[in-house]
């Protein structure tokens, strides 16, 4: 049926002039002398073909400028590239349009190599000039780039300067130990085709989704082919690509990456198991255990990569900002500010029947927030405890708890302990979780009422009004190392979720992690670095602002005609290499 639905589109678009669809896709430029290439380790592949993919929701832009949203991030990072790049499955820093970097002594100047002789994907040359020009607008306040948070260092704006067509200098204001990774994010952008805009204060206004192809460049290995609002996206292979693979021929190897809006996973679960599209980045333990039943006979593969780096988590009210007429609430905080309380509630939680039974063992328990996804920062140290009843009740006793004959807790002024979970109810996951808890710590003596919000009011009542008890939330990142990440573990950060808009550390351990954080945002040798670190995951562990649950596994798939398929936890999932991947014959 949608394969029928697609021909009639591409009839449509024959019967109303548009044939560029049909247009031959650009063949692969041949290496010419004074082109530094960066050569692929992968496995040789063969040109050709469609790769078909499913995006939850249109893109809103084309611009890198203005990109917060996650389709226009996935459609524009198979389309631009950056100067240095975090390796999917290192997630190390590796080289990228820059070959090649230095470091000054004091941590303060970065000095990155450009390769020569590359080109964008309308056949322009690259340069130094295209470097600079990217950064100047990612710094202007006016062009109001999401990214230039991440461009001001110890206060200050990057300083970028051209020290000849194929060097490029910056300057930091203080050393910044994640420097090297903030290369990643930006994707390099034609100067040719928007100084003019620039000039004209019109540059966050280029690259709509009206925008012609042709007006639109980038170092990524596609480019944009076509864009049929409502149905799907094309891009096209960028003939002038910088990388090559063994043998030195010019990647990609696909000559098309298609993008079908569907709008849920089940959808596209549906979609994937009738062979519409080739590629599934994430599904749900449920969906991965019904597409295990078609596995051999529908001949594609499953993968489960293992933990991820998103982690669910418990937090109580610790606010000192309430609601109006909150003496309830106060009270209750009472409880919720003991250590000992929140370590007894993580002691009786079964964590390993989180697992079974919300993700079907396709999950890994947490103790606290680092995932044994990451690989470069996890402190592999730290106890984790099995669930034990015994243990919670004593330390409930110690702190002067006492049960009644019913078994029913109280606390040291005879009041019966009871509390609220607020969830979202669009995510099954985590309601399973919370009525988990509920169950878990009825054993106890505590009661738990479990509150399905939809997802907004969970946010405005954690984020905005601080009008709940607990809550279940998850976080996760883009990158492993710890500073994005900053903001939720500095007690002034926008997301300490436990204790929003603290004008001073509310307790001494968060005093410490707020003085390790930032001393690691400066130490520029890794291995002190990760001794700072290692110190904030124990205290997390131990102090327990947030309960750590559960990380769920990656879960993907793809037919077995995709050669070069290597998902990995870092975004994309499937993609990160989409210049590797071709379809076998």
């Amino acid at each position: 049926m949608i394969r029928t639905a697609f021909r009639c589109i591409l009839s449509f678009a024959l019967l109303s002039g548009t044939s560029f669809l049909w247009a031959a896709t650009p063949t692969p430029q041949p290496v010419v002398a004074g082109e530094e290439l960066l050569s692929t380790g992968n496995a040789i592949g063969e040109y050709g073909g469609r790769l078909v993919v499913a995006l939850r929701a249109e893109p809103k832009t084309f611009n890198p400028l203005n990109a917060i949203d996650q389709p226009s991030r996935d459609i524009i990072g198979r389309m631009s590239s950056d100067l240095l790049h975090i390796h999917a499955i290192s997630q190390q820093t590796v080289p990228a349009l820059a070959k090649s970097w230095k470091v000054s002594p004091d941590g303060l100047k970065y000095t990155l190599t450009l390769r020569r002789g590359l080109r964008f994907s309308d056949g322009h040359p690259f340069s130094a000039d295209d470097v600079v020009f990217t950064f100047r607008l990612h710094l202007d306040e006016k062009v109001h780039s999401p990214q230039r948070d991440l461009l001001v260092i110890g206060g200050r704006p990057i300083a970028v300067k051209k020290l000849n067509a194929s060097t490029v200098e910056f300057q930091l204001a203080k050393p910044y130990a994640a420097a090297e990774r903030i290369f990643d994010s930006i994707a390099i952008l034609p100067q040719h085709l928007l100084a003019k805009a620039y000039q004209g204060g019109k540059v966050s206004e280029m690259w709509s989704l009206n925008s012609s192809p042709g007006d639109i460049a980038g170092m990524g290995p596609f480019r944009l082919k076509e864009y049929i609002p409502g149905q799907q996206l094309v891009l096209e292979r960028n003939p002038y690509f910088w990388k090559v693979d063994q043998k030195k021929r010019r990647l990609p190897y696909l000559d098309q990456l298609v993008f079908l809006f569907v709008p849920s996973e089940d959808a596209q679960v549906l979609r994937f198991q009738g062979g519409e599209t080739d590629l599934l980045s994430r599904m749900s333990a449920e969906n991965y255990a019904v597409l295990e039943k078609d596995q051999q006979a529908k001949a594609f593969q499953l993968q489960d990569v293992g933990p991820s780096l998103e982690f669910n988590f418990l937090f109580f009210n610790l606010n000192s900002v309430l609601p109006k007429d909150s003496l309830e609430l106060q009270r209750k905080q009472s409880w919720f500010q003991q250590v000992a309380f929140r370590q007894a509630v993580s002691s009786a939680i079964d964590r390993s029947g989180i697992i079974r039974l919300v993700y079907r063992d396709r999950a890994t328990p947490l103790w606290f927030h680092v995932t044994p996804a990451n690989k470069l920062w996890l402190n592999a140290t730290i106890p984790q405890p099995p669930r034990s009843v015994a243990h919670a009740r004593e330390l409930l006793k110690a702190a002067g708890f006492t049960w009644k004959d019913d078994g029913s807790l109280l606390d040291a002024t005879g009041n019966a302990v009871e509390f609220s979970i607020v969830t979202s109810a669009s995510n099954a996951q985590r309601t399973k979780m919370a009525t988990i808890i509920q169950d878990d710590l009825k054993e106890i003596g505590i009661k738990v009422n479990v509150v399905p919000l939809e997802f907004k009011a969970v946010l405005d009542r954690v984020f905005q009004t601080h009008n709940y008890e607990a809550a279940i939330l998850a976080l996760g990142g883009g990158d492993v190392d710890p500073n994005p990440q900053m903001n939720v573990w500095m007690s002034s950060g926008s997301s300490h979720v436990w204790d929003l808009g603290e004008t001073k550390p509310a307790t001494t351990w968060e005093a410490e992690i707020d003085r390790l954080m930032s001393l690691q945002l400066s130490t520029v040798r890794p291995k002190e670095r990760k001794k700072l670190y290692d110190s904030v995951q124990t205290i997390v562990a131990d102090k327990l602002p947030i309960i750590c649950l559960a990380s769920p596994n990656l879960l993907v798939g793809a037919k077995k005609s995709i050669g070069n398929f290597q998902p990995a936890i870092l975004d994309h999932a499937t993609l990160w290499n989409a210049e590797q991947l071709y379809l076998k014959k």
